[in-house]
């Protein structure tokens, strides 16, 4: 889900993921506790893999606006991979683009950083939001 020349993501792709019924944060020690719920994460790609029937995408998770964009003036907190039935072209979701997922915590999935093997959730993805590099609004500062 794209959306072209508007300020924020509108609420079309949330179906399921809101109010009480949709985690915002990231809770790495309670993530087999929160197994199969609805999630709205967001951040800065890292990495895209693409194989045969599904993307996998590393990002980088800051917290969200209230426009649901990544605040990456605010420290991050970890990282996380969606997958995606779809392709997604490693050149349009693009290493540093910010990006929004709304889907289904499965578990963890082992990705190695370096040398070192770490472990991170999975988020099955229902709707991406890809955001556009020349929208820079601090939504903050204007008290949301």
């Amino acid at each position: 889900m794209f959306t072209i020349g508007c300020l924020y993501w509108t609420t079309e792709g949330y179906e399921g993921c809101t109010g009480s019924r949709c985690h915002t944060r990231p809770g790495y020690q309670s993530i087999d506790a929160h197994k199969d719920a609805s999630v709205r994460w967001g951040g800065v790609i890292i990495d895209v893999e693409n194989d045969k029937n599904f993307t996998l995408i590393q990002i980088l998770i800051y917290p969200l606006s209230y426009l649901g964009r990544p605040h990456t003036a605010r420290p991050n907190g970890g990282r996380f991979v969606i997958r995606s039935k779809e392709f997604l072209d490693p050149l349009v979701y693009a290493k540093e683009k910010e990006i929004t997922v709304v889907g289904t915590l499965s578990g963890y999935i082992v990705r190695k950083v370096g040398k070192k093997i770490i472990r991170v959730p999975l988020v099955q993805s229902t709707a991406i939001h890809l955001w556009p590099n020349d929208y820079h609004n601090d939504d903050y500062l204007h008290g949301h």
